[in-house]
């Protein structure tokens, strides 16, 4: 994909998750685009992401899907006020609650497509739905109720960043 990704929005102070942080140098780094009113990204797990032989560990499946739904949230979020993605102030969002429904055993030898769409915005509220599949076939459902952080919050990790 040509254009930039959700997760490439997100400023630098904000940019350290373990899934989705750009400038986190072990993290997974995964990437979310929008694909009409859903939300796509694609990730090809490694051998280390192994739970038993031949397929993917479940922990991985679970960060997948949250940080794809919040990075979702995040874009629905700036689509709804008609706001760019780099216009200020950062909408950034925090998983409130996330559920996961494993449907059948995820091949590790595969890409893992990850596909979300919103079912609610209100206030600061979005809720994201998720289905994780492997060969188009859907391995795992997720629910996640993402929460915005507050500007004070975000004022207060660029003021004491310790990186």
């Amino acid at each position: 994909m040509t254009e930039k990704a959700f997760q490439d929005y997100y400023p630098d102070q904000l940019s350290y998750c373990y899934g989705c942080g750009r400038l986190n140098d072990n993290g997974l780094k995964i990437k979310s685009y929008w694909e009409g009113d859903e939300s796509v990204c694609i990730f090809e797990p490694k051998p280390y992401h192994m739970a038993i032989p031949g397929f993917v560990y479940g922990g991985l499946i679970a960060s997948l899907i949250d940080c794809h739904s919040t990075g979702t949230a995040s874009a629905a979020k700036y689509r709804s006020e008609g706001r760019e993605m780099d216009t200020e102030p950062p909408l950034r969002f925090l998983t409130a609650s996330l559920h996961v429904d494993y449907i059948k055993p995820t091949p590790i030898n595969s890409s893992l497509e990850i596909r979300a769409s919103v079912k609610e915005i209100k206030g600061r509220k979005v809720i994201v739905e998720s289905r994780l599949m492997a060969n188009k076939q859907i391995c795992a459902t997720g629910i996640v109720v993402a929460v915005q952080v507050p500007d004070s919050f975000i004022a207060d990790i660029s003021k004491n960043q310790a990186f």
